[in-house]
Parts: structure tokens; C-alpha cells; sequence
């Protein structure tokens, strides 16, 4: 018998293609997957996270912080807000008070054994006066305060 290229290299090749059926197969039914209910799924999930986003933190009155390089704020066991707007009105969690009922209204919230934090948010226009006025109060209760700013933007 005499060996020619088909009989060494080519027949085996289409010999291996037939045993292993890496042709394609032809008669087959397509496959299809149905993505509909996927897609509300997704947009019932997009829809809650909006939401859930929203009202994450509720009680911050909307202001224009001034910006800082660092942007890093620390949390604490309890949090209270001191807001200090553009009007230069005063709130104490989304409340408005003035500024003389700040140190009473402050007192009324610590709680004996409770390490207590300020939030200041104070608008980018404000006085630093009044900034200071703030700082004031914390300083004669002994409570420790941070003043939230923006990050700068890149």
C-alpha cells in the first residue's frame, strides 16, 4: 500500500471532525432565551435604588458647601446637624431654631454615656462669624464638631 498525502494528513483530520461532531449539526431547533421579564425585573431594582439614593440622608437642608482637598467625613456614635443657611437661618435637624436656643436645644439631646457629634453644614457665603458662633457652643458642651465640606472636583 502506498501512503500518499490524503491517506497520512488530511484523512484522519476529517476522520477526527466526524468523531468528535464539530460539524455543525443542521435540523436543530433554535435556542432562545425570552428577556422581557428580566428587563422589569431590572427596572423595578433601578427604580428602587433611585428612590432608596433619595432619602438616604433626609435630614440635611440643601446648601452649597464649601470644598476641601481631603472630602473625608467621620461618623460617630450619635450625629446631630447644625445647618447654617445663605439666610443665615439656623436648623438643628431640619428644625429651624435660633441661635440663642441652640445652646439649650443641644443640651436637651446629649445623653449621659453617648459620645455626641456636630455636623456642621455651613453654606459656602456664610460669615465665618457665624461659623464660629457654632463652634462656640460645641466648645461649652464639650462636643466634638466637623465641618462638612465638598470635595474638590478634578
Amino acid at each position: 500500500m502506498r501512503l500518499n498525502l490524503w491517506t497520512c494528513w488530511i484523512s484522519p483530520v476529517l476522520n477526527i471532525e466526524r468523531i468528535m461532531n464539530l460539524r455543525t449539526r443542521r435540523g436543530r431547533g433554535e435556542t432562545r432565551v425570552f428577556t422581557d421579564s428580566l428587563n422589569d425585573i431590572m427596572f423595578f431594582l433601578m427604580l428602587f435604588f433611585l428612590l432608596a439614593s433619595a432619602v438616604a440622608n433626609p435630614q440635611v437642608v440643601k446648601l452649597l458647601l464649601p470644598r476641601s482637598a481631603a472630602g473625608e467625613q467621620s461618623v460617630a456614635k450619635k450625629t446631630i446637624t447644625v445647618s447654617v443657611t445663605q439666610d443665615l437661618k439656623y436648623y438643628l435637624d431640619k428644625e429651624e431654631i435660633p441661635l440663642e436656643n441652640l445652646l439649650p436645644s443641644l443640651q436637651a439631646a446629649m445623653q449621659p454615656g453617648e459620645e455626641l457629634t456636630i455636623m456642621l453644614y455651613a453654606d459656602s457665603s456664610v460669615p465665618i462669624q457665624n461659623v464660629i458662633s457654632v463652634m462656640d457652643v460645641a466648645n461649652k458642651l464639650k462636643i466634638r464638631l466637623v465641618l462638612a465640606t465638598e470635595p474638590l472636583a478634578n
